[in-house]
């Protein structure tokens, strides 16, 4: 008997759950939602920056419900719209039994950027990655949170090399239409709106709503008719301008985003700011304080058992700074509607108070403003506890009040698609629990009672990720197998990706891009922002010896580059021209690559593909460090100095080390040790195991390691256990 057709109403369901489903940015970390979205328009899912609202529009309202009359279709969309609404509907949740008392005034997380997919690049590097993802898990874990940034209508910018291999940035203008954003509306339908004074003006700002799961993240946006062209293109760019746009966009996230958070009727009961930029909304809550009656010194007191900070890094020039006659210009009218004496409001953002010439710094406002502060590892701790030793002179460098909580990844969102696949075939497929080996019969039961896709709500588990290492469950031969497709799907991206640069410049020079990069190399990756701390050319260091290795027939070796240096850090942009012209016109041309444009798309793709994640930080400079944790859970093998998160999590067994635990202070010489200490262990560990294989081809003790990366490394280095440990230490405990 054939199908029936569906009914009107049922099409409308079905709509309106997609379309429900679109704009919420839960289908970022949900396969089977990505898929109906790209199967909806294939081509437009690729050019489109895999934007699910921008695919309904893409497809009209009537393509899209002739295509719901296929049943087999319909079903997967029903059942899409099902796990999103059960998501939404949970109750049994961590949050719910461990933070209760958040869910009526929540966690307001303040960062200057957000970074959640390429669908909206609004992020500039690993701090909106980390906020992303922190409120992705605080989603997943139900614990009330609620974001605050700004809408950079042309986001961070996209980077072009030039002929002459030098980084130019342009810029695309978002168009909120196309975004999984809604404006933030009152209770007549209006938009919501606010104003912060700025210099001598009072600024507006409506706002934009993202939904991140259970989690909303507002974004204030000063792109209004009213406002002055240049109070307008505040909510431009990321960190955009110069310190006079800084300080203004600094003012707007603070202070504004308090007031919108009252005028939205969210009363928090932690103000968490992720690194200085958001430290003025201290401000903000104090001018509240003293406008309710209190003395300064009760308000200040108010204000510090209502706010945490997280410090992001140990670089002097991370932390912003405006001298007194910028801060004097840029709070002029905000000083008026604040009844203290301005002295001691610049003292708090002074190491010393009485120093009327010292830098009005952000760090220390944060610092000083706050019951509780954090760094972002346990060698990063140390270090912060000697940088702001100066603050509390009267304590031991090891009392200085600054803790560590080790950033993590929201795993699931930074699985490649394929991986995904591969864990739910695994997981949910055909085999019956009677027939079943011991190690899946103990998943079974492990999952049974869970809601749709219940291995999910196990990433975190390291019993779960014990038994999925298990050989008995997962043999060495599907791990190979799952790689090589991972290192296929990068290398076909990227000679798509090469292809398309060559073409943009129109040069003689002609590479044969359907045989760029080989399949069989070991793939050696590294992409992430082109600060010159990163020490991106450090490899090249044995230029010699590294062209050697990749001219091995036997065992052949091969990098593929990607990151953007800011656009006035100069001395970065020279690195990536070098590692440009290397895989150019060098003996590395076709066994070195660099990717234009990097983004969440590329570093998914290429976190996944390849088999080596390298990170040459100057120790102790990188304060965690997130992306060879991505690279983790996607069985790809992290290579990296002692420094932020890899100190923590190296055990010998489950990846790689670059030279010792400790450093030596003068740079050459640090550099010069750690040059060849990376070619020492590449030659005498990572490309002798790599290549060891069994009379199968298989080799048994790098996959081995792979094992021990998904045992030792997934389950520990994940936001869900790092937004715990933030709820347990700090947004519960005054």
């Amino acid at each position: 008997m054939p199908n029936l057709p569906l009914s009107k109403a049922e099409v409308d369901v079905l709509v309106a759950g997609l379309h429900r489903v679109a704009t919420n940015l839960w289908w970022t970390w949900d396969q089977e939602a990505q898929e109906i979205f790209a199967e909806l328009s294939p081509r437009g899912w690729t050019n489109l920056y895999h934007n699910a609202v921008a695919i309904l529009r893409e497809v009209s309202d009537y393509e899209l419900r002739v295509r719901l009359q296929d049943r087999l279709f319909a079903d997967r969309v029903r059942q899409v719209v099902q796990a999103f609404d059960a998501y939404l509907a949970e109750r049994d949740t961590w949050g719910r039994e461990r933070a209760p008392a958040l869910r009526e005034r929540p966690v307001a997380y303040f960062s200057a950027e957000f970074g959640f997919h390429e669908t909206l690049p609004v992020a500039a590097g690993g701090l909106g990655i980390l906020a992303g993802d922190h409120a992705k898990s605080a989603s997943d874990l139900d614990v009330g949170l609620v974001g605050v940034s700004l809408f950079y209508r042309e986001g961070y910018f996209m980077q072009a090399v030039d002929a002459n291999n030098w980084q130019t940035e342009y810029f695309d203008r978002l168009n909120p239409a196309n975004l999984p954003i809604e404006p933030v509306l009152n209770a007549a339908g209006q938009p919501v709106t606010g104003e912060v004074e700025i210099a001598m003006s009072r600024v507006k700002f409506t706002a934009w709503r993202v939904a991140v799961g259970r989690v909303p993240v507002y974004l204030l946006d000063t792109n209004l008719p009213d406002n002055e062209q240049t109070f307008r293109d505040l909510t431009l760019h990321v960190y955009g301008g110069d310190s006079s746009t800084r300080i203004m966009q600094e003012i707007l996230l603070g202070i504004g985003g308090v007031r919108l958070l009252r005028a939205v009727g969210v009363q928090p009961s932690v103000f968490h700011m992720n690194e200085g930029h958001a430290a003025f909304l201290t401000l903000e809550l104090l001018r509240e304080k003293i406008a309710a009656g209190n003395n300064l010194t009760e308000a200040l007191a108010q204000t510090r058992a209502e706010c945490v900070f997280t410090t992001h890094t140990p670089v002097e020039a991370g932390h912003d700074r405006f001298t007194p006659g910028l801060m004097d210009y840029a709070l002029h009218g905000f000083r008026s509607r604040l009844p203290a004496p301005w002295e001691e409001i610049l003292g708090l953002g002074r190491i010393d108070p009485r120093n009327h010439s010292e830098a009005f710094c952000m760090t220390v406002l944060a610092l000083k403003n706050s019951r509780a502060a954090n760094a972002v590892s346990e060698l990063h701790g140390r270090v912060s506890r000697r940088m702001w030793h100066c603050l509390y002179p009267d304590r031991p460098t090891d009392q200085v009040p600054i803790g560590h909580i080790t950033n993590g990844v929201h795993t699931l969102g930074w699985l490649k698609g394929p991986v995904r696949r591969f864990w739910r075939r695994k997981l949910n497929g055909g085999a019956e629990e009677k027939e079943a080996a011991p190690v899946l019969r103990e998943l079974f039961r492990l999952v049974r009672g869970q809601p749709a896709n219940p291995w999910k709500r196990l990433l975190g588990e390291p019993d779960f990720w014990r038994r999925l290492a298990d050989p008995a469950f997962l043999s060495d031969e599907e791990i190979w197998c799952l790689r090589y497709r991972l290192r296929r799907e990068m290398i076909e991206f990227a000679r798509r990706r090469l292809l398309l640069q060559h073409e943009r410049l129109a040069r003689g020079d002609f590479i044969r891009f359907d045989a760029l990069l080989n399949p069989d190399a070991l793939t050696i990756g590294f992409a992430r922002r082109f600060a010159t701390y990163k020490r991106a050319p450090l490899i090249f260091q044995q230029f010699e010896n590294i062209v050697k290795l990749t001219r091995d027939r036997q065992r052949p070796v091969q990098f593929i580059f990607a990151g953007k240096a800011h656009p006035r850090d100069d001395a970065g942009k020279r690195y990536i021209q070098h590692i440009i012209h290397l895989s150019k016109y060098s003996e590395l041309q076709g066994h070195l690559v660099f990717i234009e444009n990097y983004d969440i798309h590329v570093a998914r793709t290429m976190t996944s593909g390849c088999d080596v994640w390298l990170n040459t930080p100057r120790r102790p400079l990188e304060a965690s460090g997130t992306s060879g944790m991505k690279a983790a859970c996607n069985g790809c093998l992290n290579l990296s100095i002692l420094d932020g998160w890899w100190r923590e999590a190296y055990d010998g067994t489950n990846g790689f080390a670059i030279g010792e635990d400790a450093h030596v202070d003068h740079v050459e010489e640090q550099d010069r040790l750690d040059s060849a200490n990376l070619y020492k262990v590449l030659t005498e560990q990572v490309i002798p195991c790599y290549f060891d294989r069994d009379e199968q081809g298989i080799p048994r003790k790098w996959i081995q390691r792979i094992r021990r990366a998904f045992t030792t490394i997934v389950p520990q280095f994940n936001t869900g256990r790092m937004v715990q440990e933030y709820t347990e230490k700090y947004y519960l405990t005054k």
